[in-house]
This record gives C-alpha cells, structure tokens and sequence, in this order.
C-alpha cells in the first residue's frame, strides 16, 4: 500500500478547518477545495468572480508549486460556484491557468461556501 504524505505549503492560506491543504498517495495528490483567501492576512479577496476565481487559482498553484508540479499535471478538477450564472466569468479565468490537454472538470451550484466565497475549486494531480 502507498504511504500518505500530507501537504502544508508555506505559501499557502491558512487552512479554515481540520483538514490539510493536499494529501500525496503514490502518484495522486488530492487538494483540498481552495476558496478565495489571501496568504497574506487570511482574508476573503473582495471582487467579482473574476477576481475571487483568480485567488483561488493562485492558491492552487502554491499547492502545485510547493510540490514542483504545474496545472498540467491536473488529471480532475471540481469547481464549485454559489450561482452558476457565474460560470462564464470562471471559465475565462480558468482558461488562463489549464492550457492544452485540459483536465476532467465537474461544475457544480451549491447554496453556499465557507466565508461567503462564491467560488471552490479542488484538484487531483498526477506526480
């Protein structure tokens, strides 16, 4: 059986609960649901979907980074947004950080999000 590894960037926001930011089994790394937080002071961003989809983004790719992976390693991704007329303003976002062979994605509207968020995204990567 594969070891665990967890996965706590330094880079990264604080976690909002009891949970790690990404677990490593073997060649899968699970990431958490990364919502619109700033490393800095662990606040919600304010903006619109563009902008809390942005954030949400950078905090994945602190996750990647710190394990010296990229967005093209993303085998899945589920996004989730508290009003799915906000789809296409996440997608143009999206779209910037998953280039070429773009990974499996799920969409889903769900009535809320911790902190007020309107935007989650979670990852599953390869090593």
């Amino acid at each position: 059986m594969a070891n665990k590894t967890i996965i706590k960037p330094a880079k990264s926001p604080a976690a909002v609960g009891p949970y790690n930011h990404a677990v490593r089994v073997g060649d899968l790394m699970f990431c958490a649901g990364q919502i619109p937080i700033d490393p800095k002071d662990g606040n919600l961003v304010a903006g619109d979907i563009k902008v809390q989809t942005e954030r949400v983004l950078q905090n994945v790719k602190a996750i990647l980074d710190d394990q010296k992976l990229t967005f093209a390693n993303v085998v899945k991704s589920t996004v989730f947004l508290t009003n799915l007329a906000d789809f296409a303003g996440m997608n143009e976002i999206y779209a910037k950080y998953f280039t070429g062979d773009f990974p499996a994605r799920s969409t889903i509207q769900v009535a809320a999000l911790p902190k007020g968020a309107n935007v989650e995204i979670e990852v599953v990567a390869h090593f």
